[in-house]
């Protein structure tokens, strides 16, 4: 039953991933976990048991994707993208916008907003679209950790475990600030893997595979300070709400869906087409057959001990599990595995118990870990797909050099840091 438990999961990651006959994309994992429950290979207490910790993330992303669409319809991102200019700020600029907005909006919306942003600038200001298209996606990855918000698995293994939101930024906090700031030094070294076409400074040269950009060809955005100043406002009380919220019973998705009717009321309209519904079916979806297969599985010995080799191996399982099984599932799988050896901690803070010490490796590992495959999160499918229909051509390949170029040193500059914190913040 084991093997096909794995095997209804690979085929469900798979349809969601590869779309057969176009399908949409929840179709494979909710025909998937049909079939188990009608298969006995869970049980609909089972998959209740799995989908309970689910309810609070995906209202979550319910909430958040409108609420960053309204952001941008009211050209907020445009607007904070303006402030950079066109000199030797816009790459650090547009890389501190994109960290930003991945840790307070959430990974998916960034990736779905930023990506058209940043290649209209690049064709205004006639730079490589394929480099700064690069950027987004990057950042998705190694930006995904700072904030319980940042990334959906942050959030469904703090719900599981019963770990606080304030010590993910006790945690990750730091790390995610090395892994950035790596990054960062390493794209910039990287431009020629990004697109071979690349001048100096990341402008685009005169290559013949026709993705110059553009020769400043678009009109670049009026100044708005009314824009700036009640998106800037917006998103501060946004932050304040997703750090403080959870101390007083307030959960993340209250504080977005609160920020949603402020908005609404700011631009009447309600984008009630950007509620990411098929998403979460995916993730409900994919959640009931990681936890059927994880019920079989034996995975104890790889997210044992502690100390660095222990959480270096965690970390490296995960990542290795989220570019095999997309890092939603690699997380769902990897999960019960982590409470087997100690208690959970106390809400607030993380120092307590083995659980809660081993979450922030296997964090690290399937939030940063995808940087490698495209297929290993949705975050970059959904680059994938936004580059290729605004005509910025990139191939796998591509991705995979960009990883290991990039998101592969700045996800070891990570767990270094992690590691070096471990005796400070009580996992030593």
């Amino acid at each position: 039953m084991t093997i096909a438990r794995i095997v209804l999961l690979v085929a469900a990651v798979a349809g969601a991933v590869l779309r057969p006959l176009r399908l949409p994309a929840f179709v494979a994992p909710a025909v998937g976990s049909l079939v188990a429950l009608l298969a006995g290979l869970t049980t609909w207490s089972a998959a209740g048991r799995a989908l309970a910790p689910l309810a609070s993330p995906l209202g979550f992303l319910l909430a958040a994707i409108p609420l960053a669409v309204m952001l941008e319809r009211y050209g907020y991102f445009e607007q904070v993208a303006a402030l950079f200019g066109s000199g030797r700020r816009l790459l650090p600029g547009l890389w501190v916008l994109g960290a930003g907005t991945v840790a307070v909006m959430n990974l998916d919306a960034a990736v779905v907003l930023l990506t058209p942003l940043y290649l209209r600038i690049a064709r205004q200001q006639g730079r490589s679209e394929l480099y700064l298209g690069f950027q987004p996606v990057i950042l998705a990855l190694v930006a995904s950790s700072f904030l319980p918000v940042s990334n959906l698995t942050n959030l469904i293994a703090l719900e599981k475990l019963g770990v606080g939101p304030l010590a993910v930024l006790e945690h990750l906090g730091l790390p995610s600030l090395a892994a950035c700031v790596v990054g960062y030094f390493c794209y910039r070294a990287a431009r020629r893997v990004a697109d071979p076409a690349l001048g100096a400074n990341g402008e685009a040269g005169s290559g013949a595979d026709g993705r110059l950009a553009g020769a400043r060809s678009e009109a670049r955005p009026a100044r708005d300070l009314r824009v700036l100043a009640i998106g800037s406002a917006v998103v501060a009380v946004i932050l304040a709400g997703f750090l403080a919220g959870p101390e007083v019973g307030i959960s993340a998705w209250e504080v977005a869906l609160v920020a949603d009717g402020a908005l609404m009321l700011i631009t009447k309209r309600a984008p009630l087409g950007s509620i990411p519904w098929a998403t979460a079916l995916v993730a409900a979806g994919l959640a009931i057959l990681a936890a059927a297969a994880a019920s079989g599985l034996h995975l104890q010995g790889a997210f044992a001990g502690s100390g660095p080799l222990a959480e270096l191996r965690q970390s490296g399982v995960a990542a290795g599990l989220a570019n095999i099984i997309d890092n939603l599932p690699a997380l769902l799988v990897s999960l019960p595995f982590l409470g087997a050896h100690g208690g959970a901690a106390h809400p607030y803070h993380a120092g307590a118990g083995h659980a809660a010490c081993s979450l922030w490796p296997v964090l690290l590992g399937v939030n940063v870990g995808p940087s490698l495959l495209i297929t290993g999160a949705l975050a970059s499918l959904l680059w994938f797909d936004a580059m290729h229909r605004l005509g910025a051509s990139v191939s796998a390949g591509q991705y995979l050099r960009m990883g290991l170029r990039v998101g592969l040193p700045a996800g070891l500059a990570a767990l270094a840091v992690l590691i070096a914190l471990a005796p400070v913040v009580g996992c030593g």
